[in-house]
C-alpha cells in the first residue's frame, strides 16, 4: 500500500504520480538523516509545549536515533510505493510503534519539513566543503613556500610579460581560495536559520516554540517571518550555489594553468604518470585528463546558480512545485565539488616543478622591464629608459640580468604567505561550526 502524508480516499494516476514524484525518492535519500535529527528536535519542542505525552517521547526519539544511524551508515532505503523521507520516517515509527509514530508531524507541513532538512543538509556539506577547501589552501601555501625561489614566466595576452615564481603562483591560488570562503561564509550564515514551525508558510495555531527547536539544533537564529521561512527556499540554494560557483571558478583557472604548463610547449610542470591517461593511437600521449574534467565539471558548477535562479525567479510567495526541481540540481552538486577539491588536492601535491625554465633564452624579455627600472634608478628618465631598452632587444643588443629584486608586499621576494594564512584562518573561524556541532551531538546522546 502506497504512504503518502496527504492521501486520503482518492488514488492518484499512476503516469501522475511518476511525473511529479519525479527523482525525488532518490533525492531524499541525501536528507534521511536529517529528517530524523530535525524530527527529534519537532518532537522534543512538542513534548515541552504539551502536545505530546512524556511517556511517548523517550520511545520516539530512540526510534530517531536508530533511523538517523541507518542512514548515516548508507543502509536507509525508501520502499516502493512510499512517496519521500518524510512518509518512510512516519512509516518506520508507526511499524515499531503503533499510533505513538503518527504524533510527529503535529505542528509541521512537509513544507517546513524539507525547508529544516535542506539546511541541516547544506550546513553539513558546506563544513565539509570548508575543510577539504582548507586542506587545499594549505598544501599550496606549503608549495608557494617550497618553491618561492624557482622563477618562470608571467604572461598577459599569453604573451611572455614579466618574471613570477612558483611561489607566487601556488600562493596566487591559494590567497583566491582564502577570498572564496567569504561568500561561503555569508552563504552558512543566511542556510543557518531555523524554518521550522512556519509550517505550510503561514504558521500554526499549535502553540509551538520556535525558540526552542532553533536551540536544539543549533541555529544561529530562527527564519522569523513565517512567509519569508517558504520565500527562502530556493533563495537559499542559489546562495549557495553562487559561493560554491566562486570555489569552482578558481578550480577551473588552476586546471587550465595546469593543462597549459603541462604540456611540451611550456613545460613548467609535470603531472605524475598515474593522473593521466594514454591515446589509443599515439603512445607516446600522457593526457590531463584529471585536470580536464576538473575544468569541466566546474565549469558545470558554475551554471548552478543560473539553473536554480531560472527556475524559481518568477515565483510569486507560498509554496510551488516547481521548487522539488531544485533538489535534483543542488544536493548532487557537493559530490561534485567535492571530488574536484580532492582530485586538485592529490595533484597538486605530486607535481613536479621545473627548476631552470628561464635557462631558455626565448625568455630573456621578461627581463626588459628590471632593465628599465635599473636605468630609471640610475637617473635617467623612465621614457627614455623604456625607448632605450626597447631598441635594445630589437637590435638585438639586450643582455638580461636575471638577478632579481623584488621587495614589497605580494611580490616575488615578499610573499605575505603568513598574512594568508592568517586571513584565511579569520575566515574559518567566522563560520562557528562548533554550535552547530555540539547542538547535533546533544541531540543524539
Amino acid at each position: 500500500m502506497a504512504q503518502k502524508l496527504w492521501e486520503k480516499n482518492i488514488q492518484v494516476d499512476g503516469d501522475i504520480e511518476r511525473f511529479t514524484v519525479g527523482k525525488d525518492r532518490e533525492m531524499d535519500l541525501y536528507l534521511a538523516k536529517y529528517d530524523a535529527l530535525g524530527s527529534m528536535a519537532h518532537i522534543t519542542m512538542l513534548e515541552a509545549v504539551g502536545l505530546l505525552g512524556k511517556d511517548d517521547l523517550k520511545p520516539l526519539l530512540e526510534e530517531l536515533k536508530k533511523i538517523y544511524r541507518q542512514a548515516d551508515k548508507g543502509d536507509f532505503i525508501i520502499e516502493e510505493g512510499v512517496e519521500d523521507v518524510h512518509s518512510q520516517v512516519e512509516l518506520m515509527l508507526t511499524r515499531t510503534l503503533g499510533d505513538t509514530g503518527k504524533k510527529i508531524h503535529s505542528g509541521r507541513s512537509r513544507n517546513d519539513q524539507v525547508l529544516l532538512d535542506l539546511k541541516l543538509f547544506t550546513r553539513a556539506r558546506i563544513q565539509e566543503l570548508v575543510s577539504l577547501l582548507s586542506d587545499l589552501f594549505e598544501l599550496l601555501i606549503e608549495q608557494s613556500n617550497r618553491y618561492k625561489a624557482v622563477l618562470l614566466p608571467g604572461y598577459t595576452h599569453l604573451q611572455i610579460a614579466m618574471p613570477s615564481s612558483f611561489g607566487l603562483w601556488f600562493g596566487a591560488y591559494a590567497e583566491s581560495l582564502a577570498d572564496d570562503l567569504l561568500p561561503l561564509q555569508a552563504a552558512y550564515k543566511i542556510c543557518n536559520r531555523n524554518p521550522l514551525g512556519s509550517a505550510a508558510g503561514y504558521g500554526s495555531s499549535f502553540p509551538l516554540n520556535r525558540t526552542l527547536t532553533t536551540e536544539l539544533l543549533g541555529f544561529d537564529s530562527m527564519n522569523y517571518n513565517v512567509i519569508y521561512a517558504q520565500m527562502g527556499r530556493g533563495k537559499m540554494e542559489r546562495t549557495v550555489a553562487f559561493a560554491m560557483a566562486g570555489v569552482a571558478a578558481t578550480l577551473s583557472k588552476l586546471a587550465f594553468d595546469a593543462c597549459l604548463f603541462n604540456s611540451q610547449n611550456f613545460g613548467f610542470i609535470k603531472l605524475p604518470d598515474a593522473y593521466t591517461t594514454g591515446s589509443s593511437i599515439m603512445p607516446h600521449k600522457k593526457n590531463p585528463d584529471v585536470f580536464e574534467l576538473t575544468r569541466a565539471k566546474c565549469n558545470k558548477i558554475q551554471g548552478l546558480p543560473q539553473q536554480i535562479t531560472l527556475i524559481c525567479n518568477n515565483l510569486p510567495s507560498g509554496y510551488f512545485r516547481d521548487l522539488q526541481v531544485i533538489k535534483e540540481l543542488f544536493l548532487p552538486s557537493f559530490d561534485e565539488l567535492k571530488d574536484c577539491l580532492l582530485m586538485v588536492t592529490r595533484m597538486m601535491s605530486e607535481i613536479k616543478v621545473n627548476e631552470n625554465i628561464l635557462d631558455d633564452d626565448k625568455y630573456a624579455p621578461i627581463f626588459s622591464v628590471e632593465e628599465v627600472n635599473r636605468l630609471v634608478c640610475e637617473g635617467m628618465p623612465f621614457r627614455d629608459a623604456y625607448k632605450k631598452v626597447g631598441l635594445d632587444i630589437e637590435n638585438g643588443n639586450f643582455t638580461p640580468n636575471k638577478n632579481i629584486t623584488h621587495t614589497h608586499e605580494g611580490s616575488i621576494g615578499n610573499l605575505c604567505n603568513d598574512a594568508i594564512v592568517a586571513w584565511e584562518q579569520e575566515i574559518i573561524s567566522g563560520f562557528n561550526f562548533s554550535k552547530a556541532n555540539e547542538a547535533e551531538q546533544r541531540l543524539l546522546k
